[in-house]
């Protein structure tokens, strides 16, 4: 059963768990969550260093003009998104969300006692957010600048694949159980019913906001490759759909790959860049996530500051390089960013994880689909070049 409904399940689950369960019953949920909620704040920290490390230690190993153009050019489109996604969710969402204001999505025994669990586990992470930030880049930029670091560089690859293990094997299929408790305190409090109709405006949003976005990044392209950009993405639109039936970047990458040459980009520029950018280009991610982190703070009446945004942006595409290797994994890898930079709450990062799984085929076809557009912008830089330039990358 493919994530999305199996979260789906835990949400309509636990809402009408919220009506009939005894105490005893939502207790123990409470229970499971808060020991749950503690050790996916003891992973995050280790999450980020086993993304970003050795993410950081690949790419920069490898030299080239073109991979350097490659990697700015999609961390400025991640960025832009994402700034267009807070600029256009702070003008909207005041007026869209009708004034709603949600309770605190911390609950506990104070809202109601049967929310109260039976035991808690404190469980400390072995470092914060941006502790484990720099640590990632010290790492990484040893393991790329260091030509006999072999042992370093395994070390990397081989802790990622742990963390990836622990992610696949443990976090995301007690995930819906999770979501299942979160949804089962919030229908005990009351305010279940709110929540549901802001997811609603929320997703109605996005789904608009990444089409534009799509088309602004292809008008940008088209200024390089002289191209019409509605054409070129109609010729995109296979890789699109693929993107939105499997929600994986890496199993869409044959597809995008051939429309990518079909739009007129030589294969091996369309070969290096399509690619790198499913690891690196992350528009459609960052757009989703900065657009319900918006929407959330306006609903619980917290300040929404650009200055905080934009620091928050900047970071996130960083943070989560490397995670479409694992499902759900850019929000993953963005829990530590929201509670530390935005003050977010676990329960607030559970409904954050809830809003952007239900759209997860919408930031993956963004993804993939704009990389066509930079694949665009660098066959027209580096044109008559190609095959020199990636022969410097190899």
């Amino acid at each position: 059963m493919k994530l999305l409904l199996k979260i789906i399940i835990a949400i309509a689950a636990g809402i009408g768990a919220g009506f009939v369960f005894p105490d005893w019953l939502t207790r123990l949920a409470m229970t499971f969550n808060g020991v749950f909620s503690e050790f996916l704040g003891f992973l995050i920290p280790l999450l980020i260093v086993g993304f970003v490390a050795p993410a950081i230690s690949e790419v920069g190993r490898k030299a080239g003009a073109m991979l350097g153009a490659t990697v700015l050019i999609a961390y400025v489109m991640t960025f832009g998104s994402g700034m267009l996604s807070y600029a256009t969710s702070a003008s909207v969402f005041p007026r869209l969300l009708g004034g709603v204001q949600l309770a605190d999505a911390s609950l506990s025994a104070e809202s109601s006692p049967a929310l109260a669990p039976y035991f808690t586990l404190d469980i400390d992470p072995l470092m914060n957010v941006m502790t484990a930030l720099i640590f990632a880049f010290v790492l990484g930029f040893g393991g790329a600048m260091l030509p006999g670091a072999t042992a370093l560089r395994k070390g990397l690859d081989d802790f990622r694949d742990v963390i990836q293990l622990v992610i696949m094997r443990l976090i995301i299929p007690l995930l819906p159980f999770y979501i299942f408790g979160i949804f089962l305190s919030m229908a005990v409090a009351g305010i279940v019913g709110p929540i549901l109709v802001t997811f609603a405006k929320i997703i109605a949003v996005i789904f608009v906001l990444h089409i534009g976005v799509l088309i602004i990044q292809y008008a940008i392209a088209s200024l390089f490759s002289h191209k019409n950009p509605f054409k070129c993405l109609w010729t995109m639109m296979p890789a699109y759909f693929t993107a939105l039936g499997t929600q994986s970047s890496a199993a869409t990458i044959p597809v995008t790959l051939e429309r990518t040459v079909a739009m007129g980009v030589p294969r091996p520029i369309a070969g290096f860049v399509i690619p790198l950018c499913a690891t690196i280009h992350m528009s459609g991610s960052t757009l989703k996530i900065v657009a319900c982190a918006v929407a959330l703070m306006l609903a619980k009446g917290m300040a929404v500051d650009a200055g905080s945004f934009a620091g928050f942006i900047a970071m996130l595409g960083i943070t989560i390089v490397a995670a479409p290797g694992v499902p759900g994994g850019a929000i993953m890898a963005s829990l530590g960013l929201l509670s530390s930079m935005l003050g977010f709450s676990d329960a607030d990062n559970a409904m954050m994880i809830a809003l952007y799984i239900a759209m997860d085929s919408f930031g993956t076809a963004c993804n993939i689909t704009g990389d066509g557009a930079i694949a665009q912008i660098i066959a027209r830089i580096f044109r008559g070049k190609e095959a020199e330039t990636l022969k410097d990358t190899d």
